[in-house]
């Protein structure tokens, strides 16, 4: 079942998401809390909660994306070289292949 934060996030579908807002609602929690209990004033440990749930949502969510990104490019990277190796396997142009004295003078 789709989730959709402030009316157009879909939580369900975009990467990162679901995590983010999860931490971010923890981040809230630790952060007022330990404000409440600090200064027991109520409204300021509300404000620390929101300010919390922001900073912890967007760290996370800037985190997990820059990890996705890298784990895509090494997909992409690993995807090439073994398309390359399938291409080349063989080939004069294989680097695992040994090369004869016939070979060799050849090139």
């Amino acid at each position: 079942q789709s989730f959709k934060l402030l009316g157009f996030l879909d939580v369900k579908s975009v990467p990162c998401s679901r995590e983010s807002v999860l931490y971010g609602s923890v981040g809230s929690l630790v952060v007022g809390l330990g404000h409440f209990l600090a200064t027991s004033r109520v409204r300021r440990s509300c404000d620390f909660a929101v300010g919390g749930f922001i900073c912890t949502m967007l760290g996370y969510w800037f985190y997990c994306r820059y990890n996705l990104a890298q784990q895509r490019i090494r997909q992409r990277m690993l995807r090439e070289g073994m398309r390359n190796k399938i291409l080349f396997e063989g080939s004069s142009l294989d680097p695992e292949r040994k090369q004869t004295g016939n070979e060799r003078s050849n090139s």
